[in-house]
């Protein structure tokens, strides 16, 4: 079965090595919370809110060892009044066997109000 898995984390600045690390921290986070090896992986695609431009948060997948071949795109999210800041958000779509309900999203730092239910912090297991 192919699944979506999902994630969020914040930085503090618009800073190129913190957007890249705090990428790269979560695509660890959620690799490791499901098992994902890099030939599971159809493509993953990276937003983030209009206040980050020094990096491409992409580049935090290449620092993945074996991950060099994945297809991986970064774009904007809607700039939307309001919405958290600082935010980077991960939509990976990867072959799974588990089903819908056991997937785990990771939500990092004040990514976690985005989805409570779904944060790291409710995963003990981690």
């Amino acid at each position: 079965m192919i699944r979506g898995i999902r994630g969020a984390t914040t930085v503090t600045s618009n800073d190129a090595e913190e957007i890249v690390a705090a990428t790269e921290e979560l695509l660890r986070h959620m690799i490791q919370a499901n098992g994902i090896k890099a030939s599971d992986v159809v493509s993953v695609l990276i937003s983030v809110t209009d206040d980050l431009t020094a990096a491409f948060p992409a580049q935090a997948l290449r620092r993945i060892e074996g991950w060099t071949y994945v297809p991986v795109m970064c774009t904007r999210e809607i700039p939307v009044p309001g919405s958290l800041p600082g935010c980077i958000r991960i939509m990976m779509t990867a072959q799974t066997a588990k089903a819908q309900d056991e997937v785990i999203h990771i939500y990092l730092r004040n990514a976690v109000q985005l989805r409570p239910d779904l944060s790291l912090t409710k995963k003990t297991d981690l």
